[in-house]
């Protein structure tokens, strides 16, 4: 009866009891109305789709994104972190619950005989000093969260895997907008490997041409040389471009999670064009990026240790017990004489810990500003890279504008500076001179394109994805 008493008290107790400590509140932060440079780019009034990378309609795109999602190991442990934070999870939670030991002993104990016959009467025999202690015991101990520094620690628990499954979402959207990046600097620069051949073409029939010019006398040894040497810039050109070509396939593998050597990207060369980007305003940035909701939960679990450690400074309550069978020796450990039990309440108070306490409170509350400080810092650099992704995709296509028109006078002149040069009204110079800046014109507008596609991913990134 007694017992069921110390039981019901405990319970009444931890029903009743409160959590000490702050309660978390997500601080106020202030979001601007609109983007700057939101007017400058096209956007559309649509969520963003859950694999937003659909978005520029490229079936190889998906596939490789559908690899590096399967195969990613960098995505594996984040995966196996979350896993990690839900078992700690289980590992806090058992704390509300009481503990149940089995403890099997035996025990060779030796008396002293000086100091044991010391303590007895005079005439009375020395006992045995040597024997054997048999323990079969269940303990049991259970701490009663009168002050509810477990539930603190479970919610920080709770709050640790959330942040690591935001982590994960984030770590996910960081290598998809990566696969995406990639891919389009492979287009890009498949692109531009069409262009420098194409002028490595013309240059070696204009060698050919200059050398038979040559040997008609109709030209000198001056434009043989340039036509050779424009000839032999191309295959520099083409040379290095295929280097980072590679440099780019060999990256795309390694994040689909596949052997470089083993890995081939098809050659993909087609004039492609970056989607109407969701726009959103600035103030949905806090639901919808998962780095910024996974500092929300580094703040809500060091919110979390800092009600632990205050309830450090308070009693704490406990009830213990201990029952079985003990003897010395073997012959009656099974009687009823040799049973024990004991079991009750207990109060544990700090009173002098050295300063202990208040110095783990103070760096509970340093740890708390400091997630704080680096969840502001979060949202700040997450519109800066919403800001710099419009700006970037705005200039772009302006650039690109500027640059096709570029292009076409471009070949008109160099067709122009064949005329004059075949009526001989011109040196080779000119013609060189014109070619080569077509080729430039014609690379940079390759690589306009790509930074484009490539700015889109990032404005696409930097909105949060479409991860829920």
């Amino acid at each position: 009866m007694n017992n069921i008493k110390i039981l019901c008290l405990s319970t009444a107790l931890t029903c009743t009891s409160c959590s000490v400590g702050p309660d978390f509140k997500l601080p106020n932060v202030l979001m601007p109305s609109k983007w700057k440079n939101g007017g400058s780019v096209s956007t559309a009034d649509i969520p963003v789709p859950g694999e937003w990378w659909k978005l520029f309609g490229s079936a190889e795109l998906n596939r490789l994104e559908e690899r590096a999602m399967a195969n990613n190991e960098q995505l594996r442990g984040a995966l196996a972190r979350v896993e990690t934070a839900r078992a700690l999870v289980g590992v806090q939670q058992a704390s509300w619950f009481p503990t149940l030991n089995m403890r099997d002993a035996m025990q060779y104990e030796r008396l002293s005989q000086s100091s044991f016959g010391a303590n007895l009467p005079p005439g009375v025999a020395l006992p045995k000093t040597q024997r054997r202690r048999f323990q079969n015991l269940l303990e049991e101990g259970w701490e009663i969260d009168v002050w509810g520094r477990v539930r603190r620690a479970v919610e920080g628990s709770k709050a640790a895997q959330l942040g690591a499954m935001e982590t994960l979402s984030a770590r996910r959207l960081t290598i998809a907008s990566e696969v995406a990046r990639l891919y389009f600097l492979a287009h890009s620069l498949d692109r531009q490997i069409d262009v420098v051949i194409g002028t490595r073409t013309w240059r070696e029939e204009a060698l050919k041409l200059q050398e038979s010019r040559f040997r008609g006398g109709l030209a000198n040894e001056m434009d043989v040389a340039r036509a050779r040497t424009e000839l032999e810039i191309a295959h520099s050109d083409l040379a290095a471009l295929q280097r980072q070509r590679g440099n780019a396939e060999n990256a795309l593998a390694v994040i689909c999670g596949e052997i470089p050597s083993n890995f081939r990207l098809a050659k993909n060369s087609h004039a492609m064009h970056p989607p109407k980007v969701p726009g959103g305003l600035p103030s949905t940035l806090l639901q919808r990026r998962p780095d910024i909701r996974a500092a929300e939960q580094s703040m809500r679990e060091a919110n979390a240790k800092i009600g632990v450690a205050a309830a450090s400074f308070y009693p704490a309550f406990s009830v213990n017990g201990t029952g079985g069978l003990e003897s010395i020796g073997t012959n009656n450990f099974y009687d009823q004489k040799s049973k024990i039990m004991t079991i009750g309440p207990s109060m544990t108070l700090p009173i002098f810990q050295g300063g202990k306490l208040k110095a783990n409170l103070r760096s509970a509350k340093a740890g708390y500003d400091e997630t704080l400080a680096n969840y502001r810092q979060t949202i700040l650099l997450a519109l800066q890279e919403v800001e710099d992704s419009m700006l970037d995709a705005g200039a772009y296509a302006k650039q690109a504008a500027s640059l096709n028109a570029a292009i076409a006078a471009a070949q008109e002149t160099q067709r122009l500076a064949q005329l004059r040069y075949d009526k001989g009204l011109a040196s080779y110079f000119e013609v060189v001179d014109a070619n080569r800046t077509v080729l430039n014109t014609q690379l940079l507008a390759a690589q306009v394109e790509g930074q484009r596609l490539m700015a889109s991913v990032a404005m696409l990134k930097a909105l949060g994805g479409g991860w829920q």
